[in-house]
């Protein structure tokens, strides 16, 4: 049976596309042959948005979002009037990547809460979900999205890898949660247990390529074709057939980035 899978994070605009010996047009072709139907490229840097934005014109089954990651430090900070002009844009369903980063951050980062809290008013004001990146920030990362009243709008806790006591908490504030390669690793067992636990009706999948690559392609550059061997991992775990968690991993990306559409 023909399976259809949705990347719900990838950076199809980093991706080296000299190993993958053939372009964008090859990478994307791969994915087609794995049953990845659709695909979500994030912004992490306003500065390379036009060439995300161009990549989501191109191709009919490519989403964009309009953002600034949390670990982008050398970079113009985004306001939150040009957010909601770029989220307005054809393509654009979603704000981010945006969020807190403790782990790779330095010193007083006071600026990066600064920049979270204009990520979350400028998704309030355009009506589009946000993608949240958080690493070794979990308070303050519940605390703002909760105090921005981030829950009006929803979106997505990617390449998850926290326990379930914050799963359980982003899903009460409404949103998804999303499985990356990591979830395959011998050392995430903590993430599986996690894995098992998430709503079906919550849940995604992704491969944020070209990093984190799952088994049996760790260490190697990530791509879109490989959402499948997470797919399949969550499958196992949950004890379900890989069709099933496709269908429904697909249903709950469209849910969530209502302005996604099929082409």
């Amino acid at each position: 049976m023909p399976i259809s899978l949705v990347d719900s994070h990838c950076h199809l605009d980093r991706i080296d596309l000299a190993t993958l010996g053939g372009g964008l047009d090859h990478a994307l072709a791969a994915a087609r042959e794995q049953g990845v139907d659709h695909l979500l490229c994030v912004c992490i840097d306003l500065d390379n948005f036009p060439a995300v934005a161009d990549i989501a014109h191109r191709y009919p089954q490519v989403h964009a979002s309009a953002g600034v990651h949390p670990n982008e430090r050398d970079t113009r900070e985004p306001e939150v009037a040009e957010l909601t002009a770029l989220a307005a844009q054809a393509k654009i369903v979603a704000i981010g990547e945006t969020g807190l980063d403790y782990f790779h951050g330095q010193g007083d980062l006071d600026w990066q809460r600064k920049r979270f809290r204009r990520h979350i008013r400028a998704a309030r004001e355009s009506g589009k979900p946000l993608i949240i990146h958080t690493r070794d920030a979990r308070e303050d990362t519940l605390r703002i999205l909760s105090e921005e009243r981030a829950s009006e709008v929803g979106g997505v806790m990617h390449c998850f890898t926290e326990d379930w006591a914050m799963a359980e908490r982003a899903l009460e504030m409404g949103f998804y949660i999303s499985f990356s390669g990591i979830v395959t690793f011998r050392n995430a067992e903590a993430l599986r247990e996690v894995a098992r636990r998430v709503p079906l009706a919550r849940l995604l999948v992704e491969t944020d390529s070209p990093y984190l690559a799952p088994v049996p392609f760790r260490g190697k550059s990530n791509q879109p074709a490989y959402v499948r061997y997470v797919a399949e991992q969550i499958a196992t775990l949950r004890g379900l057939h890989l069709e099933e968690i496709a269908r429904v991993t697909t249903e709950n990306f469209f849910r969530l980035f209502k302005d996604a559409k099929v082409p």
